[in-house]
């Protein structure tokens, strides 16, 4: 298949760069793939950015970052009309919005007011500036990273906002091994900054992804499949642990996610094994915790975990 080839080849390209993050890298493939979005929560220093701007250079991509600070306005992300003396007219002044691949660094930093416009560029694939709606180029994909450790001067993201993220991914430290194969390589002249100097070898096109997207869509999902991931979504709602389960667009966000990681492995249908694998990403930002399940120390993934346990595995 295709998007086997397409998903083999740029893996191996980012084996180049990244070491190590091999899991969040496939999730964020993933998501390109499927059309979503990607939330990175990590400690700085874990590769997010690098993972980014990796798979921008691999997808032919545009790539551009925007810094979230408690000062930034909507204007900042999406753009204005800025009045010419010269020519005594307006002109659109298109903000970094308008790309392939833009990175939220530390989303959760900026107002909601900035948030919001945001949320418009990622559901809609457009933005509105002075009344005027503009399409945003295709592919569009947004990969926004927030600290789990800092909370001052920051703004959680609404509970609509988050439910707009395909995945939430969790980057963590690397095992020493791999954190010393890092060094090595520095210490043997890669730089992060200098991303054209390992020379990666672009695999993705617009025409290319088209048709993954395509061989995608024609993955075979039995009933078997779509009752194992709306079970999944009930017994969320009902969970005893949860105050919040996931919404309808879970449900659908995992079936996409399932048929491109399906696709990803070289088959036309989706198995259980596809669900379960992906599951967690999808749901572990739009799941709240009840606050004595919080004091059991319990999180959004144990509570997952234990849903799934509960549930009948269709053969």
């Amino acid at each position: 298949m295709l998007t086997h080839d397409i998903a083999t080849r740029i893996r191996a390209e980012a084996g180049k760069v990244l070491v190590g993050q091999e899991e969040p890298f496939n999730h964020m493939l993933i998501a390109l793939l499927s059309g979503g979005h990607v939330l990175l929560e990590g400690v700085p220093g874990t590769a997010k950015t690098l993972m980014a701007k990796t798979l921008a250079a691999l997808t032919q991509a545009e790539f551009k970052r925007v810094q979230f600070t408690p000062d930034l306005m909507p204007s900042d992300v999406i753009g204005t009309q800025v009045f010419e003396l010269a020519s005594s007219q307006f002109r659109l002044r298109k903000g970094p919005v308008f790309t392939n691949v833009l990175l939220g660094d530390e989303i959760n930093r900026a107002p909601a007011k900035t948030q919001s416009a945001l949320l418009e560029a990622m559901e809609e694939r457009q933005v509105t500036i002075e009344g005027q709606r503009l399409a945003l180029p295709e592919p569009f994909f947004v990969a926004a990273t927030q600290n789990p450790i800092e909370y001052e001067g920051t703004y959680p993201l609404p509970e609509a906002q988050l439910d707009r993220f395909l995945f939430k991914v969790l980057v963590s430290y690397a095992p020493q091994d791999v954190e010393i194969e890092v060094l090595r390589r520095y210490h043997q002249g890669f730089d992060a900054r200098r991303l054209e100097a390992a020379r990666l070898e672009p695999v993705l096109t617009p025409d290319l992804l088209a048709q993954c997207r395509a061989e995608i869509a024609a993955v075979q999902v039995d009933d078997g499949i779509l009752k194992y991931i709306t079970d999944i979504a009930l017994a969320s709602r009902k969970s005893l642990d949860l105050l919040l389960g996931g919404s309808p667009r879970a449900s659908i966000g995992l079936l996409l996610a399932a048929k491109t990681w399906a696709a990803m492995q070289g088959r036309a249908f989706a198995v259980p094994d596809d669900v379960k694998f992906l599951v967690r990403p999808v749901y572990r930002h739009r799941v709240i915790l009840k606050p004595e399940a919080e004091i059991e120390g319990m999180n959004a993934d144990t509570a997952i975990t234990r849903i799934l346990a509960k549930i009948e595995v269709p053969r």
